[in-house]
């Protein structure tokens, strides 16, 4: 796991495509005044980390698949990373190492359906289940999934500051947490209203067709919203649904 980059290299697979830096995609990169800038994110980093997948209990005792990341050395803060809509919590991987190479703990998870949090078929263990009458909604992934890592991290780490890291729905979600008060210090990225009509055109027309006219009618259809349709990851209707409803409301 530590080393997935070199062995992938190794092995002849593609290495992690590019960032607009034209680096590793584990870069942190940003347009300035002075122009493009980045802050490298070394695969080499995790080598330097306690990486270890774990579960832990959702509010209703769900388990939900997660990942802990420790420096070697000592820990300064406590940190939680709560992942966008339909992404899987791999792709935070580079930045949560980063972070944990610098004096960080840090936790990041999936939301119930998505990734580690999602069952596995009957038939095989190596194949999800199917999400067919699967019980989830975004309210749920906030009340349940979303307040329960703030309690985990908060109990685990009681003398460390807590930093919570909120990528799109993961940043609104802070705003729906019972226990928000826990959090000592928050970044959210793209964390916007959702409300479509305050998107940049043409991107709140395709938004509003893909919701719509796309990801809708096949939702209705499968009974689940199939990543392949360009969401991410497979996503349980109720969670479509209400993301649907969520981006079409003024509020």
């Amino acid at each position: 796991m530590v080393h997935e980059v070199r062995k992938r290299a190794l092995a002849g697979f593609p290495l992690p495509e590019t960032s607009p830096c034209g680096k590793s995609r584990i870069r942190i990169c940003w347009s300035s005044a002075e122009g493009p800038r980045e802050i490298a994110v070394a695969e080499a980093a995790l080598d330097d980390v306690f990486i270890d997948d774990i579960t832990f209990p959702a509010a209703d005792r769900y388990l939900l698949g997660a990942t802990l990341f420790l420096p070697r050395g000592a820990k300064r803060h406590a940190v939680l990373i709560n992942s966008a809509t339909a992404v899987p919590r791999k792709i935070y991987r580079g930045f949560a190492g980063y972070l944990a190479g610098r004096g960080c703990a840090v936790l990041t998870y999936d939301y119930r359906g998505i990734g580690d949090s999602r069952k596995k078929s009957p038939v095989s263990e190596n194949q999800p289940k199917s999400l067919v009458g699967f019980k989830a909604s975004m309210s749920d992934w906030a009340a349940l999934d979303v307040t329960a890592a703030v309690a985990w991290m908060r109990e685990r780490y009681k003398n460390l500051p807590l930093n919570y890291i909120g990528h799109s729905f993961g940043g609104q979600a802070l705003g729906l947490l019972a226990n928000n008060s826990e959090v000592s210090r928050a970044l959210l990225i793209a964390a916007q209203a959702g409300y479509w009509k305050l998107m940049a055109s043409p991107e709140r027309y395709r938004v509003y067709a893909m919701l719509n006219f796309v990801g809708t009618p096949l939702t209705r259809l499968l009974g689940y919203a199939p990543g392949w349709s360009g969401l991410g990851e497979d996503l349980p209707k109720g969670v479509f649904e209400e993301w649907v409803g969520w981006v079409m409301s003024e509020r």
